[in-house]
């Protein structure tokens, strides 16, 4: 779309003050790697531009007479706590783990079916959902009756601010929309050129459960209780409030019965804020009303909130980066026609956008205090969301934090790990409930909530994987191995030990080796033949991800207590039984088995592969020290395929960057990029990606997004073996590029430029460990450490204190 240079002038000129301007590249050339732009208003949700604080969230879809903005609040739960505690999973425990000794998956699974299932509470839907804020409405009316001309949507990663401009008639309007991190609020900016021309109708909305209060003093209020699903308990409760706040001489301000009505403005700000019971007790509503007030009581604060909010974002932001060539023809296009271009022709700088992207959505979805992202991060638009928009625990919650670490934003972690902490009562409790009280320690299945959630899934062919608790706490360690903090260590330590005890206390030996294996269990998802009659079953024992878990589990744990020098007897219990685990086996065709046995899958195309943990995000196999391994991996994940959800794709991406195979990675990455519909059929979603880069499974779950983020950062740089390893899976078209402030594990901080597809210059900075070693690059001649010439062995060995840089140069 062509932009009128005149038009350009004219708003720049009138949204040139400190309270509100236009983004630095508007009407310039664009940048490809930090916008997202339409020329035209959202036609569904999945068109809308997400902004958000890590608490509120809003998506404006921009439209012309009426603009519809969802508001989201990340507490918004349905549901309540409850006991799911079922005294016969214990009972019938003993004969389900007989019969899979005996081979007979089938009636294992039958007796699972019927006991070993979680008691759901007879008052109602206990287990909840995340839900929408509540629906907010503009409608505009126009003094000029002329068309529409020169409309834009755009989205500055950049900044965290999107707007929306175009011309009708002979007046010039501009809205500008963010969340603000400081003040804890979401704010619409809406201005024109022409004096008095500012006309609209505010409302405010909720599908179900909201109470509108009668408008007054300039502010809409909408209050409710959400379902607990139990009559004895209070559900959470909520306040949304939204203020108009309006300048002009002519400017009036009309209270109608549902809504607010401005007249004649020449200037209008739009402020809502929201709170609920869940994170802020009983003085949510004060909550609300006390933050609405400290930013609307006081003119200076609406004239320095955007600037505040951009300032506050760029500290996180700003720390990394990627930057990749562009594509002339199509890195201008609008996002969503460069979508659909980027399956006919490379556009490198496309991956760049989506990587920033990644990290714009970390930013905006989960901040310390609040909650994790869920399976749709931060956004909602109905009151019901896909699979609740909980939390699964066998793939999606972990992959929502794969780019935390690397991706320079370590405080993200915190909610994570405090809900982890959360659920340790209750996974000890479900431990004795389900496994005996003989079983020790606590566990989490494969989804929990908000409500601290962690009995089996309602369905044992889904439900009965144990190792979830396990897996959050290879986040834990991870969190540590990139902040060398032992006094966090010395807060997480008991968590790693109860994950393991558990698995010590309840694990057995198989008939035929004699491994210490879980039972019962299932490998994520997937299922099996058994029998003559060829009967799909999912319950088994030992499926070889819960192995790696448990064996990457114990092993972090031993270390662990190394570094707080305690617990030498019970280390030395579990160095005994990492001895007794299941190797990896290798199948006779060569692909990596995903059972104790060579089971026929009933879909070799299965989205989840959940038996490569070990190659990523795990590191037991590697090209470096386990090449048999990582070639039977190989010839798995060929098997499988590049389908699958959106999020399937994303982690396939990652075991392919840990494959050292960087066309193939990119590959799949432009297959997770593939238009979720085409214009023609907007209603038909597929997997891919939605226009407003959303990741589609389908429906939207945000997991894919973080997923292909952390895709692109083991593309261009990896720590997991011990060595920083520059570049190991870069793609051919990748010819140049940069990226600034990747960390790695130890601390360090990493910067690279490259050409040719080659590292030029490097530049580190220390970490808390200050061992660092560097993997040389291939054919390298000369290298340069801060101008000293060094020799260029396989691996270069640095020590750098904490803040300490070195910048090594290399010549090819």
């Amino acid at each position: 779309m062509k932009i009128n240079k005149r038009h350009i002038i004219a708003l720049a000129l009138l949204f040139s003050s400190p309270a509100f301007s236009l983004p630095a590249d508007y009407g310039r050339k664009e940048s490809p790697d930090l916008t997202l732009w339409y020329d035209k208003p959202a036609s569904q949700w999945e068109e809308t531009l997400p902004l958000g604080n890590g608490r509120l969230g809003m998506m404006p879809d921009g439209g012309i007479e009426r603009e519809h903005i969802v508001l989201n609040e990340i507490s918004m739960w349905s549901g309540s706590e409850a006991d799911y505690r079922n005294p016969k999973a214990s009972e019938s425990l003993p004969a389900i783990k007989e019969l899979l000794m005996q081979g007979k998956n089938k009636e294992a699974q039958e007796r699972m079916f019927s006991d070993f299932v979680p008691v759901q509470p007879e008052t109602g839907n206990t287990y909840g959902a995340f839900q929408m804020l509540a629906d907010m409405y503009v409608d505009y009316v126009y003094p000029d009756t002329g068309s529409v001309r020169s409309y834009r949507r755009q989205l500055n990663l950049d900044e965290s601010v999107a707007y929306t401009t175009f011309t009708k008639g002979r007046t010039n309007y501009v809205r500008g929309y963010f969340v603000s991190r400081d003040k804890d609020v979401i704010a619409v900016h809406l201005k024109t050129d022409r004096p008095a021309s500012l006309h609209f109708r505010l409302t405010l909305s909720r599908p179900e459960r909201g109470i509108l209060r009668k408008p007054c003093e300039g502010k809409l209020e909408l209050t409710g209780e959400l379902d607990s699903g139990n009559p004895q308990r209070q559900g959470v409760r909520y306040a949304a409030v939204a203020e108009v706040k309006l300048s002009g001489e002519k400017s009036r301000l009309r209270p109608q019965e549902n809504a607010l009505e401005a007249v004649s403005a020449d200037e209008a700000w739009i402020i809502v804020s929201a709170a609920t019971s869940f994170l802020s007790g009983e003085v949510y509503q004060t909550k609300a009303e006390r933050l609405l007030a400290d930013v609307t009581g006081k003119e200076e604060c609406l004239n320095t909130l955007k600037q505040e909010t951009v300032q506050s974002y760029r500290h996180l932001f700003g720390r990394t980066g990627v930057s990749l060539p562009e594509n002339a023809v199509i890195s201008t296009l609008p996002t969503d026609r460069r979508l659909e271009a980027f399956q006919k022709q490379d556009d490198p700088s496309f991956a760049a956008l989506y990587y920033n992207y990644g990290r714009y959505l970390l930013i905006s979805s989960t901040r310390p205090g609040s909650l994790p992202p869920n399976l749709q991060g931060l956004w909602a638009n109905e009151p019901g969301t896909p699979w609740n928009g909980d939390y699964h625990a066998n793939i999606n919650i972990q992959m929502n934090h794969w780019p935390v670490e690397p991706g320079n934003l370590s405080e993200l972690y915190q909610p994570l790990i405090d809900l982890t902490k959360r659920l340790v009562p209750n996974g000890e409790a479900s431990a004795k409930a389900f496994y005996g009280e003989n079983a020790k320690g606590w566990v989490l299945h494969m989804m929990t909530n908000v409500w601290e959630y962690t009995a089996p899934g309602g369905h044992p062919s889904w439900g009965a994987t144990n190792t979830g608790g396990a897996w959050l706490c290879a986040h834990l360690w991870e969190h540590y191995l990139y902040t060398g903090n032992k006094r966090y260590l010395s807060e997480i330590y008991p968590i790693l030990k109860g994950a393991s005890e558990f698995f010590l206390s309840t694990m057995i030996k198989e008939p035929r080796h004699g491994w210490l294996v879980t039972a019962p269990s299932s490998s994520p998802e997937n299922t099996f033949y058994v029998g003559t009659d060829r009967t799909p079953v999912s319950v088994c024992m030992g499926p070889t991800m819960d192995i790696q878990l448990v064996r990457e589990l114990y092993t972090n744990v031993i270390d662990a207590a190394a570094v707080l020098h305690t617990d030498t007897a019970y280390t030395r219990q579990l160095k005994e039984a990492l001895k007794q685990l299941p190797p990896h086996q290798i199948s006779r065709k060569g692909y990596l088995m995903e059972w104790l046995e060579d089971y026929e899958e009933t879909d070799i195309h299965h989205r989840h592969v959940s038996h490569l943990y070990g190659l990523h995000p795990g590191n037991q196999i590697s090209l470096v020290k386990t090449p048999e391994l990582a070639e039977a991996c190989r010839q798995t994940l060929n098997r499988r395929g590049d389908g699958g959800t959106g999020w399937s794709r994303a982690w396939k991406i990652n075991f392919w960057a840990r494959l050292g195979d960087g066309n193939r990675a990119y590959s799949l990455l432009r297959n997770l990029l593939h238009p979720a519909y085409t214009p023609t059929t907007p209603s038909q979603h597929g997997s891919g990606i939605f226009p407003n880069l959303f990741c589609s499974h389908p429906p939207f779950q945000i997991d894919g997004n973080w997923g292909g983020t952390s895709g692109i950062s083991e593309m261009l740089l990896q720590s997991q073996d011990g060595f920083i390893n520059l570049l190991p899976a870069i793609p051919d078209s990748w010819t140049e590029g940069r990226f600034y402030g990747f960390k790695v594990r130890g601390g360090a901080t990493v910067s690279l430029e490259w050409k040719d597809g080659k590292p030029q210059r490097v530049e580190i900075t220390g970490g808390w460990n200050p061992d660092i070693t560097l993997k040389m690059p291939g054919k390298v001649r000369r290298v340069l450490v801060n101008r000293k010439k060094e020799k260029p062995d396989d691996y270069m060995k640095l020590s750098l204190k904490k803040g300490e840089k070195a910048v090594i140069v290399f010549k090819f």
